[in-house]
């Protein structure tokens, strides 16, 4: 039973061998399948996948390590998301050469991190416009109702010159009829 567990091992490191990165493919399907996992969780349990993430990191910075924090930081929702410091964990990893399934896998969710944060600025600068828009919107209420209140103020005065001119008027009218 002995000779064939070692045969096995030996068969298993010879076809590690003639697949480069088989270890890693591995190591990121693990990765994946952890954020996933992390992502459909309740969010203590988020929580404390992202928190057992960083200790893991703090401990031991490798590779592995890093792609797996970022993943988390990544994928799971707000608040625990934070897609700057997943892109700058990602960012040495997915600049390396040769691209190995880890260094592909820290390319692609750098990708998506940096695109997400190109759409995250751009909203907040639409929403930036949005408020000047509706401060100008407000404004210009204003004046509207300013020029309102004078218009008022104008159409009684015309009102009363009007008033005074008829009184005028019929002054000017009831002395004539008395002076024929």
């Amino acid at each position: 039973m002995r000779p064939a567990a070692g045969l096995l091992v030996l068969l298993l490191a010879g076809c590690a061998v003639l697949r480069p990165g088989a270890g890693e493919s591995v190591q990121v399907s693990e990765i994946v399948s952890a954020a996933v996992s992390a992502a459909r969780a309740a969010p203590e349990e988020q929580r404390r996948h992202l928190t057992h993430a960083q200790q893991t990191f703090a401990a031991v910075q490798d590779d592995v390590n890093r792609a797996r924090l970022a993943a988390l930081l990544a994928t799971l929702p707000a608040p625990l998301r934070d897609e700057a410091r997943a892109a700058a964990l990602l960012e040495p990893l997915a600049a390396r050469r040769p691209e190995t399934p880890l260094v592909q896998f820290a390319g692609l969710l750098a990708a998506g991190a940096a695109e997400r944060q190109k759409i995250t600025r751009e909203l907040r600068a639409l929403e930036r416009r949005e408020e000047a828009a509706e401060e100008r919107a407000g404004a210009l209420r204003q004046q509207v109702d300013a020029f309102k209140s004078q218009v008022d103020a104008l159409k009684s005065q015309v009102d009363a010159l009007k008033s005074i001119e008829r009184g005028i008027l019929e002054r000017e009218e009831r002395r004539r009829k008395t002076n024929r």
